[in-house]
């Protein structure tokens, strides 16, 4: 296969131009904001799920920890087969395709006012299904990175790709909030309810849309042919292949264990700080989305920085002084206070946010045996060890402010799992040294 060809290049960044409205729009902004005020009633967050009640914050955490729970169990079996099979390109299809429908379905959940429990036991399992297409699509995603680029254009093309995530995500948020707003003050003629489920239709269409032109122009699968069962017991003998090769590798291992802590703390701040913005800084919604936009275009600027100094000192120092900020967010974020200092403490989130995602695919990517080929495998290793930290940190969260009934609390969980983090990180060479050994 031929790399670095740039109309390749530009269809697989555009990937991330395509879903990260998802995780802008749908995680982010407008539906856990929507989520809140739908299952409120009479000032009282508490909520009734099959049966069960339960404050409405902590449901939305638990739902995110289930969605990256099926993910983290399917990866590895999924890749394996797809690796085997040859079908990379159509099993990211599959779940792309899927997340976009679920975000697209969400359009249904009812509208803030009019109460209905049965509506909460039908959108949270819509939201998990949409959760899984976003996170199932992702580790075909950056497993085609090594496949299409010399290890040169890593850095730079990851934080590219995360870029346009960034940028395209925004446009459509401002687009769907300027459709909110207009709702709110009456200039249209639907209500604030109808326009936040508008856009989750539009998410929807947006990630359809986008998608499928990078499916049209990433390397088309190679399909092997193979009998009966054999695309399953092949991807199960594939995955404990490529398990074995990556426990002959120190620094990779070494590697995974530091992202599995370090992540476990991004991830939980970008998936539950709106909650933490409204429940204890009393963040107004109008507030939160500028807030929103602004962790999202500086983290633009973020991606770029990390790129030019790992450039300069090697990718582990570089993920290194982003984790010490992160630790620095999480003691200021214990004693933050609204105005000010809280807009501040967003544009460092958006910075370092931005920065350590690139940086840790293109450290990955780096730290994989030359000349791999089946690297949807490799890469489920990288999405499991994402999907478990994420799964235990929304859960850890959510625990914590269930026992506590105090969010401040988790920072100190969240400070923790940095330095776990920090410590492992740093004992990995800057520098690659290309030893199968290691």
């Amino acid at each position: 296969m031929e790399k670095n060809n740039p109309k390749v290049l530009n269809g697989w960044c555009m990937y991330d131009w395509a879903n990260s409205v998802f995780s802008l729009t749908i995680t982010t902004a407008v539906f856990p904001e929507y989520f809140l005020s739908a299952t409120e009633a009479d000032g009282s967050p508490m909520t009734m799920f099959w049966g069960y009640e339960v404050a409405n914050s902590v449901l939305y955490s638990y739902a995110v920890s289930v969605s990256f729970l099926i993910a983290a169990i399917l990866s590895p079996i999924s890749t394996s087969i797809a690796d085997v099979a040859g079908r990379k390109k159509m099993f990211m299809a599959l779940f792309a395709y899927m997340g976009s429908a679920a975000c697209a379905l969400l359009y249904f959940f009812k509208s803030p006012g009019a109460k209905i429990d049965a509506d909460v036991d039908w959108a949270i399992p819509t939201f998990i299904i949409a959760s899984l297409g976003y996170s199932g699509s992702i580790v075909y995603y950056n497993s085609f990175l090594p496949d299409i680029a010399t290890e040169d254009r890593f850095d730079s093309l990851s934080a590219k790709g995360f870029s346009l995530g960034y940028i395209g995500s925004v446009l459509l948020l401002v687009v769907n909030i300027g459709m909110i707003l207009a709702a709110k003050y009456e200039l249209i003629g639907i209500t604030q309810g109808e326009a936040a489920r508008i856009s989750f239709l539009t998410v929807g269409v947006w990630w359809f849309v986008f998608a499928t032109y990078s499916f049209s122009q990433l390397p088309k699968d190679k399909p092997v042919l193979l009998k009966g069962w054999g695309w399953l017991s092949g991807g199960f003998r594939e995955l404990k292949a490529i398990s074995d090769k990556i426990g002959m590798r120190k620094l990779l291992k070494r590697f995974l264990i530091s992202f599995f802590f370090y992540n476990m703390g991004v991830q939980t701040v970008m998936y539950l700080a709106p909650l933490f913005a409204k429940e204890v800084i009393k963040i107004e919604s109008a507030e939160l989305i500028a807030t929103i936009l602004i962790i999202q275009l500086v983290a633009i600027l973020g991606a770029y920085c990390f790129n030019k100094v790992s450039a300069r000192f090697g990718n582990t120092r570089a993920l290194a002084y982003g984790i010490v900020v992160w630790l620095l967010i999480c003691v200021s974020g214990y004693f933050v206070q609204k105005g000010f200092s809280f807009f501040a403490l967003a544009g460092a989130i958006g910075f370092v946010m931005g920065g350590i995602q690139s940086l840790s695919r293109a450290t990955y990517s780096k730290l994989l045996p030359d000349g791999v080929e089946k690297t949807a495998s490799y890469f489920s290793f990288y999405d499991v060890t994402e999907k478990i930290s994420i799964v235990l940190g929304t859960f850890l969260f959510g625990l914590i402010r269930h026992i506590t009934g105090d969010m401040r609390n988790t920072l100190l969980m969240l400070g923790v799992l940095f330095i776990i983090g920090l410590i492992i990180i740093l004992t990995i060479p800057s520098k690659k040294v290309y030893v199968d050994s290691q």
